[in-house]
């Protein structure tokens, strides 16, 4: 079992505390609505639609749209998983402290690892697609855009989480009618029915056409997992959250369903709309925008996609440096460096911390990074299960007690997502594998010659207390 120290009770006082030494807490100071907007706006459903999904288009064809309801549907029992126990550990740690608590710190720490893997590395990527949708009115280097991006969203990460909500909200409201206007566009020029979308096919080589198999589909869930993947930040956000034993739940499950409207009803409109198989295959939305309307249209929702991307770059700055804060509580580093991550500024913000993530990101913008997104998958579909395994673990002994929120059919749901999780990971590509793998091992020789040996004053999750 962890060693788990609620506020009142922190053993070993750093400058990672407060005067009293207590450990530092975060300000409670958003409801559902500003928790959701500032969730949705992670899970950036335009840029998603317009950067992560014209790759499924290439390698599913049709069967994309099928494919991302079935990770939908994988990522409900996610969701019930996430939101238990985000509502029986709110912590701004996340998954690494949700999985410490009930699972054990090694447990804890990969989880940790591979959460900042994910939240570290894609935020540039996606940063850098900036460029293309601003195409229409001006010419930039990607990597130079995306590193301005990165640098933006850092200093928003500065102001108070309140400020941020209101936002992000707006920004999205521009994405959500981005992704509107290529759904009803889709729709109003429709050259195939529904069957469409079980039809399996894809563009191969030469002209020809090629079957989509199941063991594709199975291979692209990683991705399509990773498509609604930022409904997790409501966990993040719980120690923020008003109320969080009832609102991190809420945040949770109504992310999920809204992000998957947003993004599926278009990826339906475009496999209908699209005027050959080469066409969807090739996977260039704001063309067939283009050609469904005119050029106005499209240079509308292309700045509407940069918008989007700015937006996801912001929240994913707070995201990263709220993991980065807390690990830094927690102490999971040499005391210098928890001392400086845990620092707040004067909006509340964790400011070294958001430095921390931002600066590196833009760096990151000049890197080459083709195996991102493979990556990413591997390292998701390996976080949910070790998540699912705590979900498996949350009703022992004084947890089975404690108030919080319970998913239905437990613990067949998060028996049945471990064996489903653990099949994808088994049909994922062996150098995606190796690379997290690498990663993972990694970490576990840190927390063997480090963490592990000073058991008794690092990596000690603190649980705050609520209001």
């Amino acid at each position: 079992m962890t060693d788990t120290l609620p506020t009142a009770e922190a053993a070993v006082p750093e400058t990672s505390s407060d005067s009293s030494g207590n450990p530092r807490q975060l300000k409670r100071s958003i409801g559902v609505v500003g928790g959701t907007l500032l969730t949705l706006s992670c899970v950036t459903p335009a840029s998603t639609l317009f950067v992560v999904v014209p790759d499924l288009f290439g390698s599913l064809g049709t069967a994309t749209a099928l494919t991302i309801a079935i990770g939908s549907v994988l990522c409900v029992a996610v969701a019930f998983c996430y939101s238990e126990l985000g509502t029986l550990v709110p912590s701004a740690g996340g998954e690494y402290a949700m999985v410490s608590t009930l699972a054990g710190r090694l447990a804890g720490w990969l989880v940790f690892v591979l959460s900042l893997l994910v939240v570290m590395i894609v935020p540039p990527v996606i940063a850098m697609g900036t460029a293309d949708y601003l195409t229409p009115i001006v010419h930039l280097d990607p990597s130079m855009t995306g590193a301005g991006v990165m640098l933006l969203a850092t200093l928003a990460g500065l102001l108070d989480l309140r400020a941020n909500a209101w936002i992000t909200g707006i920004f999205l409201v521009l994405e959500v009618i981005a992704a509107a206007v290529v759904a009803l566009l889709g729709f109003t020029h429709s050259r195939r029915g529904l069957d469409s979308l079980t039809s399996m096919r894809v563009a191969g080589t030469g002209g020809h056409t090629d079957t989509v198999t199941a063991m594709l589909v199975v291979s692209g869930l990683a991705i399509a997992l990773f498509v609604t993947q930022g409904f997790s930040t409501a966990v993040y956000l719980s120690e923020e959250l008003e109320n969080p034993r009832r609102n991190v739940a809420r945040t949770v499950l109504a992310t999920l369903a809204i992000s998957t409207v947003i993004i599926l009803v278009p990826v339906v409109a475009i496999t209908m709309g699209a005027s050959d198989l080469t066409e969807l295959t090739g996977g260039d939305i704001s063309g067939m925008v283009t050609a469904w309307s005119d050029s106005a249209v499209g240079t509308f929702v292309s700045l509407c996609v940069a918008l989007a991307i700015i937006n996801a770059g912001i929240v994913m700055v707070i995201q990263n440096s709220r993991v980065l804060f807390a690990s830094a509580r927690d102490k999971a580093w040499p005391t210098p460096v928890n001392a400086l991550f845990a620092r707040l500024g004067r909006f509340g913000s964790p400011w070294v911390a958001t430095l921390a993530v931002g600066i590196p990101g833009a760096v990151l913008c000049f890197v080459n990074l083709d195996t991102l997104y493979g990556v990413t998958g591997v390292s998701v579909t390996g976080m949910y299960l070790l998540v699912a395994v705590a979900a498996l673990l949350s009703r022992r002994g004084h947890h089975r007690h404690t108030h919080a929120w319970r998913m239905p059919l437990w613990p067949a749901m998060p028996i049945l997502l471990i064996a489903v999780l653990a099949y994808i990971l088994t049909q994922q590509e062996t150098s995606y594998l190796l690379w997290t793998g690498g990663i993972t091992a990694a970490a576990t020789l840190y927390w063997a010659l480090y963490l592990r040996p000073r058991r008794e004053t690092r990596w000690l999750i603190s649980l705050p207390e609520e209001d």
